[in-house]
């Protein structure tokens, strides 16, 4: 994670760790996370050895990953954490908007139940609802 994101990613993950999810992070994130008090575990980068970051997402321990670029070429280990994500489809955020969108809508999702409708369906509810106002 480039160092600009680690000050936005507080947030983000004292929401993810409020609704129980266990914060796993290499260590300049985890260190800025743990002295934003927020609990978490450090791992290795790919290139630092096992255990790394790979071998938990190939072990399926891993159940999100939020991973920003950190320049404009991609680095070695951000190639290896992706590519191994999408191969265990294992999902995979890649900017702190997208981040904090899935925050959201992981918190609705926990405040209230999501009912899936056809298009057709609610402009007939919209269409319902419109005559009983007139």
């Amino acid at each position: 994670m480039k160092n600009r994101d680690k000050r936005a990613i507080i947030f983000i993950a004292k929401k993810l760790a409020d609704f129980g999810f266990r914060i796993v992070a290499t260590r300049g994130t985890a260190k800025a996370l743990s002295q934003s008090g927020i609990p978490v575990e450090g791992v290795n980068k790919v290139h630092e050895g096992r255990p790394n970051i790979v071998d938990l997402i190939k072990s399926r321990e891993i159940d999100l990953i939020i991973n920003t670029s950190t320049g404009r070429r991609p680095k070695r280990d951000q190639v290896s954490i992706r590519s191994v994500a999408v191969a265990h489809s294992i999902p995979l955020i890649t900017t702190i908007s997208g981040a904090a969108a899935s925050v959201q809508g992981i918190e609705a999702l926990r405040q209230e139940e999501i009912t899936v409708k056809s298009l057709q369906e609610y402009h007939r509810k919209e269409a319902e609802s419109r005559e009983h106002r007139a």
